[in-house]
């Protein structure tokens, strides 16, 4: 008989990897859209643009195609992150502070790999480099923060703790 935890795994991955289909579908049909490729030449009745309106919104248009790529292939990688880490054993749980990441938050998406706490951390903070120690936002064991993730609201705080 299978297991709860096994039921749900498979329930996830599932999920996941009909996600990560849709938005291989989304990129593939973004890539075999056509590219409007600004020809040289003068402006006026016979070129590619008639007036400056015309090329504003075709460079518009091709950095939303452009971003619009960047954030599908984000996704991506990160579903296929995701899904590593279910194989592993090691979905669901916080990249930065190893605590379990929240049901809802894993239910809204999938690819997530920090706890509210942590992501709300990384974005003011900006992401480390050094994933071997514990994350500065854990709670519990009472070490102060590293100087390099202190707040920037107190402009002499190496001078204060000093003190």
């Amino acid at each position: 008989m299978q297991t709860i935890q096994t039921i749900v795994r498979t329930d996830v991955g599932t999920r996941i990897e009909r996600d990560l289909e849709v938005a291989l579908g989304r990129l593939r049909q973004l890539d075999g859209a056509e590219v409007v490729v600004e020809r040289p030449g003068t402006i006026g009745e016979g070129s590619a643009f008639a007036d400056e309106v015309d090329q504003v919104q075709v460079a518009a248009s091709q950095e939303i195609g452009l971003a619009t790529r960047d954030l599908l292939l984000a996704r991506v990688n990160g579903l296929s992150a995701a899904l590593e880490r279910l194989n592993a054993g090691g979905y669901g749980v916080c990249v930065e502070c190893a605590e379990p990441i929240a049901p809802a938050r894993l239910d809204a998406l999938p690819e997530v790999q920090t706890c509210v706490r942590c992501q709300g951390g990384l974005e003011r903070l900006g992401p480390r480099d050094d994933r071997s120690r514990r994350s500065v936002f854990a709670a519990g064991d009472g070490e102060a923060a590293p100087a390099s993730y202190r707040s920037s609201l107190f402009p002499n705080e190496e001078d204060r703790d000093a003190a």
